[in-house]
């Protein structure tokens, strides 16, 4: 073989690619380094079972992460409302002359305590008089002349009357000004579908009714009276 054959020959050898070398493979993890890992992950799941609050829907904790739902809030509370007014309630003769002597006292004797006013529960009997945007005049017999009684009876019911009769109905227990407003104007709502929805309220002048219902004692010669019942004679 001549020395120029056997250099090609070596030339050969060195270029050619090498033949089944396996191929590099990656550090393994350490075993203890995988079971450290293994016992974090376990304890960050236990932590947040711990932490997670299971919620059955219908439950009380279900119903207080509900947004506040005015309307159902009226539905639900005005048969109680109703029912605390009725209890409380004073006839409008015996309740007339303690207001005009001393509505403070009469306020502390008879009605609920109130940022604006007591609210007085009154039953009554009176003669339907005229009546302005749903606001009617009684004329009750044996009450002073100098008593303007009045009824609303919508469409539109005003004011926080029914809300604030209980006594129970507190600020404390609503998100913020608005909701507590909302409330009370829901418990008007829920009045007006339960008791005066089934009223030919415009056909009432002339009409002799029996009224239950809640007002606020600010001016005793002025009653603005929220029903919570009406009997038509």
């Amino acid at each position: 073989m001549t020395q120029n054959t056997a250099q090609s020959q070596t030339q050969s050898a060195q270029i050619q690619p090498a033949q089944n070398v396996p191929a590099a493979k990656a550090p393994a993890v350490p075993r203890r380094g995988l079971m450290i890992a293994s016992a974090l992950g376990i304890a960050v799941l236990a932590a947040m079972a711990l932490d997670t609050t299971v919620v059955h829907i219908g439950s009380d904790a279900d119903v207080r992460q509900q947004a506040f739902a005015p309307d159902s809030f009226g539905e639900a509370e005005f048969p109680r409302v109703q029912a605390a007014v009725e209890a409380k309630a004073v006839d409008a003769l015996v309740l007339a002359p303690a207001a005009l002597a001393d509505k403070v006292a009469a306020g502390q004797q008879f009605g609920t305590a109130s940022s604006t006013g007591s609210i007085m529960s009154v039953r009554l009997t009176g003669v339907v008089g005229e009546g302005k945007s749903g606001i009617y005049t009684l004329a009750v017999d044996g009450m002073p002349a100098e008593i303007k009684v009045r009824v609303q009876t919508g469409p539109a019911i005003n004011g926080t009357d029914l809300r604030d009769a209980p006594g129970d109905i507190e600020f404390g227990a609503f998100k913020n000004q608005i909701e507590y407003q909302d409330a009370g104007a829901a418990l008007n709502r829920a009045m007006k579908k339960a008791v005066l929805d089934g009223i030919d309220t415009a056909a009432l002048p002339g009409k002799t009714i029996e009224v239950v219902g809640a007002f606020r004692l600010i001016n005793p010669k002025n009653w603005l009276i929220t029903p919570v019942k009406v009997t038509v004679k």
